[in-house]
């Protein structure tokens, strides 16, 4: 639990100085043993005709995406969401940085507006975080003295303060307790539903309704289990079952109201404990034992039972893995790396137990599924923040390019990284393969099909094949440091004889790469897959007639708007004082 607190604190705290380290760091960096000849990999296994179902392309997303890229990668979605969108207030355009800097009121910076005109102006869908919890900020100075939630001419010495402000502490006194009964209304203003209703309707004024092209998602908040830390200066109690069921039923209710057409998101909340409960000792038993997200689940289902409204379209939670030093940070030594790897197998593998304080089977994908289908049959999944780390190097994008697989693979509907990578880092080539592997807009399919390796820890598979084309896309990741050659068995599938291949390798971290094409037969394939890099088998159709595709579930691109020439940064909410890293 105190290295869970410590970690999700950390990836707001360290998140762009970690960034900008690795950055300097060489290109090539990566620790692994030196390649060798090729080893005899594990027999691959696709079937086309097996197993058939959608892949959402919003499963390809991230937090404040960079620009260039989304435009680039024609990113799906893009989220406004963080810490600081807690008490995001839209008419001021000022924000509060919480427990992740001194409490302090930020005015000035992007706002949403910005925000949403840029996604819109390359056809990237934005989802907006709406505040639950029932302040947002007051008006503010744009310079130092800002107002803050702990001032210490008003409470005191405190453990820390601002280093350019040393009237903002961090809430603490000097012997380390919290300051208690400090007023909200110093730095904040109360709120109620209509607040977000208002916002909605200004959306849908400036850009229509989501179903005629708005903004088509709503984020319910941003990790409400940890308001009484993050937010503790308006939110000092520990956030209840009951509370989390009337904040969303009243706050959804207005998003809904504002606009029918749209979509929302919740709990969005930390982590694997906040999946099962909240920091309420007894809390849980109180409400039939039930895990807090499954419990959820069963009221808004009650809620649209009772009141013949859906308000609830997405269940959402983040996901960050545990392990030490893997999420956010830098690749790491070997050991960091190669348990980097194997991590991924937390979203998805039965028989793989969680190397972290978790100590347990997570199988995190399947759990939510599991709760969906039991308690509100028809939301779809989403996992709206999730960073395996590592963006700077070869590691970092095998990684990412295996939970892209994953989340294709196991049917997740929405998912957008925090902290994506930047254009030239490796990270980024892992949304390339699936998303522009030719530079000319190329993707992997649309509709899954079955895809096994005989060993997922050495060379990862997942197959789809393309609705518009009737091509068939595979992403086959070798997490070893040595060649492996593999045969694939192919079922189900007569086109050419030849097939394209891409690569993204240690050998060349600038670019994706074309291979010479591939022979390929009637039953499928032998090739070499290279030490620790992500290859793409493109099968092209010889014939006409493409199988029938199922039907996706991912909401229209909005309509096409004007661009417009509105900066944006990398990082959340900007405003900050220099040097502070970028906050959540």
């Amino acid at each position: 639990m105190v290295y869970a607190r410590m970690m999700l604190r950390a990836k707001s705290r360290v998140l762009v100085s970690a960034l900008l380290v690795a950055t300097a760091m060489s290109m090539a960096m990566f620790v692994f043993a030196p390649v060798q000849s090729a080893n005899s990999g594990p027999a691959l296994t696709v079937s086309v005709a097996a197993n058939r179902h959608a892949i959402s392309p919003d499963i390809y997303g991230m937090n404040f995406a960079d620009p260039t890229l989304a435009q680039e990668l024609r990113l799906p979605v893009d989220r406004w969401g963080g810490n600081a969108t807690s008490r995001y207030n839209w008419t001021t355009n000022v924000h509060n940085t919480g427990s992740d800097y001194y409490y302090e009121n930020i005015a000035g910076g992007q706002t949403t507006d910005q925000f949403v005109d840029t996604d819109r102006a390359h056809g990237t869908k934005p989802i907006v975080t709406v505040p639950l919890i029932g302040y947002v900020s007051k008006a503010s100075p744009v310079n130092h003295p800002f107002f803050c939630g702990f001032s210490v001419a008003q409470y005191g010495a405190q453990q820390e303060t601002d280093p350019y402000n040393a009237d903002c502490g961090n809430g603490r006194h000097t012997d380390g307790t919290a300051i208690t009964g400090n007023d909200p209304l110093e730095t904040s203003v109360a709120t109620d539903g209509s607040f977000v209703q208002n916002w909605v309707a200004h959306f849908v004024a400036r850009h229509g309704a989501a179903a005629a092209g708005g903004v088509p998602y709503y984020d319910l908040d941003n990790e409400p289990v940890l308001w009484d830390s993050t937010h503790r200066d308006v939110h000092p109690s520990a956030l209840t079952y009951d509370e989390l069921e009337s904040r969303t039923t009243t706050y959804a209710a207005a998003v809904k109201a504002g606009d029918p057409t749209a979509k929302t998101l919740g709990p969005s909340d930390w982590g694997w404990l906040a999946y099962f409960d909240t920091n309420v000792a007894g809390d849980r038993a109180a409400h039939g034992n039930v895990p807090l997200g499954q419990w959820y689940l069963q009221r808004m289902k009650a809620y649209e039972q009772l009141h013949g409204t859906r308000i609830l379209d997405y269940f959402d939670e983040h996901f960050y893995p545990q392990g030490s030093n893997v999420a956010i940070g830098p690749a790491g030594d070997a050991a960091t790396q190669a348990l980097r790897l194997r991590s991924t197998r937390a979203l998805w593998d039965p028989t793989y137990t969680d190397e972290s304080w978790i100590g347990q089977v997570i199988r995190a994908i399947p759990l939510f599924h599991g709760w969906i289908d039991g308690s509100y049959p028809g939301t779809r999944l989403s996992i709206g923040e999730y960073n395996w780390g590592g963006l700077e190097s070869i590691n970092g994008a095998l990684a990412e390019a295996d939970v892209l697989g994953i989340f294709g693979r196991e049917r997740v509907d929405l998912a957008m990284m925090w902290a994506p990578p930047t254009t030239e880092q490796p990270g980024a080539f892992a949304f390339r393969m699936y998303r522009n592997y030719d530079g000319a807009g190329g993707s992997f399919g649309d509709i899954g099909v079955q895809s096994t390796s005989a060993d997922q820890g050495q060379l990862a598979i997942y197959g789809a094949q393309r609705s518009a084309d009737g091509a068939v896309t595979l992403t086959v990741i070798n997490k070893t440091g040595n060649d492996l050659r593999s045969t694939l068995s192919l079922a189900g599938w007569s086109g050419n004889a030849l097939a394209q291949v891409y690569a993204y390798s240690p050998t060349n971290l600038h670019a994706v790469v074309r291979q010479a094409d591939l022979p390929v037969g009637q039953g499928g394939f032998t090739t070499t897959y290279a030490a620790n890099a992500i290859t793409l088998v493109v099968l092209t159709p010889s014939a006409n007639s493409l199988p029938p595709s199922p039907r996706s579930s991912a909401l229209p691109l909005p309509s096409p708007a004007a661009p417009l020439p509105v900066p944006r940064p990398t990082v959340p909410i900007v405003g900050l004082p220099a040097p502070v890293p970028g906050r959540r």
